[in-house]
């Protein structure tokens, strides 16, 4: 079998060495291959054909497509590929075939690194030498590159964006949840609808000996819910539900069961609250005692670039929340402090109305800092709020005027409410070069104090 890759990422490397280790004939394409990578001369020693073109003619004799999850379909390869009727697949779906344990999948707009993280804290309480948990998917390791190892008795639970759940047409795992849906990623799907169809796709597959952990906090979601063959549980903070997971006077319940008083949680924030929740769903479908759960819950701090606490300096409070990519990450982020905050925001436009935020800035925002393609829509959310907004070059820059425009007790939260394609690879990469700048400044005055 011939197949064609289409972008050498981390997930094309891990795609090509599973597609070797079947004997497929692999060809990789990408316009950025670096060719003296040692990674493409050991690839290249077995076989595998590298090319930076991406014409017509790389379909020839191709029985399939292994394509980065980023890319979209409409560019032409693809487009020919689809006329030729070739299957389009990502690299999760290569991994499928090995998979024979339990497979947990988890998917949304927000939330749904932080909700996986909790989730495996929550089934790792339950680890022994023949059972383990393994995490994979959009969260950092790409599922191919671990399949061959997980083995029938672990769990393997899976964070699947909404790219790489189009090219997954036999996904079926036993427990799927969605953290929520929001309008995102609107620039590749082309409507919300299309975005909804590619997230519901979790479910597509399953049936009614499989499990769909459901946010029931909109009418829209409770709605969605019904598409599904699969046993609903739902979890609501707004307590829409007691038939699963929810918050209600100040305590985390499933069903009749008080697991939990939400101020116990490791992590603040209600949108903690709700990946708690579903980590509580989780959980219970998988038969972790309650006490084991009220443990890891407690004992979990957070996961990098998701409203992570980088420290105090200077005397002020410095957030990372990096992996806001939306106006609603944003919002939930804004809604879990009181303390007067400089918020430092700005990336790719891709068309949202970042008057939406202002609500969220209204309460405690003192200072605004912008920066990328989304700086002047945040200018005239600023003049909108009343606040004082200063623009910058990039998330390096502001770092500075956020510390001077701030006061000791205060708050410096990075929350872009915006991708970070304009400036830089991911969000991880602007989170780190915020966390350096951040420690950078506070070295300096201290050096300059001493």
């Amino acid at each position: 079998m011939r197949t064609l890759v289409i972008g050498f990422a981390r997930s094309g490397a891990a795609a090509t060495k599973l597609l070797l280790d079947e004997g497929s004939e692999v060809i990789v394409s990408d316009p950025k291959l670096d060719f003296s990578d040692e990674t493409i001369e050991n690839f290249e020693q077995q076989g595998v054909v590298f090319t930076q073109q991406q014409d017509e003619t790389l379909l020839d004799g191709v029985d399939r497509i292994v394509k980065n999850p980023g890319i979209p379909y409409q560019i032409p390869i693809l487009q020919a590929a689809i006329k030729k009727q070739i299957p389009i697949v990502v690299e999760v779906a290569l991994a499928q075939k090995y998979i024979s344990g339990d497979w947990i999948a988890v998917t949304g707009s927000n939330g749904k690194t932080t909700a996986t993280e909790m989730i495996a804290a929550v089934l790792r309480t339950q680890c022994t030498p023949a059972h383990d948990v393994r995490v994979a998917g959009n969260i950092g390791t790409p599922v191919s590159e671990i399949a061959q190892s997980v083995r029938p008795t672990d769990t393997l639970l899976t964070e699947l964006s909404s790219f790489q759940l189009m090219g997954v047409p036999e996904l079926k795992p036993k427990i799927s949840v969605v953290t929520n849906i929001y309008a995102s990623h609107l620039d590749y799907h082309g409507s919300r609808e299309n975005y909804i169809a590619a997230k519901m796709n979790i479910t597509r597959n399953q049936n009614a000996s499989d499990y769909l952990v459901m946010n029931f906090d909109r009418a829209e979601w409770r709605a969605l819910s019904e598409q599904s063959h699969a046993q609903i549980v739902p979890f609501s903070r707004e307590a829409y539900t007691e038939t699963g997971a929810y918050q209600k006077d100040g305590w985390l319940y499933f069903q009749d069961e008080a697991i939990m008083p939400a101020s116990d949680l490791g992590v603040a924030g209600d949108h903690n609250i709700e990946n708690a929740l579903i980590a509580i769903a989780v959980g219970h479908i998988q038969g972790v005692p309650t006490a084991d759960m009220q443990q890891a819950l407690h004992e979990f701090t957070g996961v990098k670039h998701r409203l992570q606490k980088v420290g105090t300096y200077l005397d002020r409070l410095v957030y990372n929340d990096s992996k806001a990519t939306d106006i609603e990450a944003t919002e939930s982020a804004l809604s879990g402090f009181t303390q007067p905050t400089i918020l430092l925001a700005g990336g790719l436009d891709r068309g949202d109305d970042e008057m939406r935020l202002l609500n969220a800035v209204k309460p405690h925002v003192k200072q605004m800092i912008v920066f990328g393609e989304t700086a002047e829509k945040l200018v005239a959310l600023a003049q909108a709020a009343e606040i004082p907004v200063e623009k910058t070059e990039n998330v390096t820059t502001a770092v500075p005027l956020a510390f001077e425009k701030s006061a000791p007790g205060d708050l410096i939260l990075l929350s872009p409410a915006a991708a970070s394609w304009d400036q830089y690879p991911n969000f991880e990469t602007r989170g780190d070069l915020y966390i350096q700048a951040v420690q950078d400044y506070a070295a300096t005055r201290r050096n300059e104090v001493n």
